[in-house]
């Protein structure tokens, strides 16, 4: 009798080995990769930048910009309920592919927030009741040390937060565009602007040059 038991005991392990072995296997039966690899060769990207320069000296004075990802629109998105399930009370992935950026050389203002110069990884945040936007700055080292891909924006520490005014927008855009705008009169002020679909977002950034 106790011979019989440790056969059964051996025939039950086997069989829980067998199907442990068959849950880490893919349907071709070879065990599934615990890493796999992701990309693409030439996603679209879009740069915006604000350059100075002193004439006097002939050389550069500052200089910033911001290098983004441009995902399309989509007609899912104008379905204001899904669209507030995605966005409100979280920090909303700015772009697509690779970490929205804004590398500055000097220190800015940007809606009265200071931003010290550096590489500062972008997003968007929007209030738990869905009536205001603001620009989430995340330090990339902090980023880099937890590893974290760009889709995983919400797992990310949030260094600061600018307000963005909602503008009125005149058109639908189908591919995100983010916008540095100035005037030759008044250098130092530049307004951010971001537009996706029907969401118009901007903020005032002050830059410390002399006219």
């Amino acid at each position: 009798m106790r011979v019989k038991k440790l056969v059964f005991a051996l025939v039950v392990s086997l069989l829980l080995g067998s199907a442990a072995g068959a849950a880490a296997q893919d349907g071709s039966g070879k065990p599934k990769p615990k890493i796999v690899a992701f990309g693409s060769d030439s996603p679209e990207r879009g740069t915006t930048r604000v350059g100075y320069w002193n004439v006097e000296k002939n050389h550069g004075e500052a200089q910033f910009a911001i290098d983004y990802g441009r995902p399309i629109w989509k007609k899912d998105y104008e379905d204001q309920a899904k669209f507030d399930g995605m966005t409100k009370g979280k920090v909303y992935r700015l772009g697509a592919n690779f970490w929205t950026s804004l590398d500055t050389d000097v220190p800015l203002k940007i809606a009265g927030v200071s931003v010290p110069a550096g590489h500062w990884y972008l997003g968007l945040y929007r209030s738990e009741d869905g009536a205001s936007w603001s620009l989430a700055l995340i330090d990339p080292a902090k980023v880099r040390a937890a590893r974290l891909d760009a889709s995983e924006i919400g797992r990310a520490t949030i260094d600061m937060k600018a307000p963005m005014k909602i503008e009125q927008a005149t058109e639908s855009v189908e591919k995100l565009t983010i916008d540095l705008i100035f005037t030759k009169e008044n250098l130092r002020d530049v307004k951010l602007k971001i537009t996706w679909g029907k969401l118009q977002l901007s903020a005032p950034i002050e830059v410390p040059v002399s006219a």
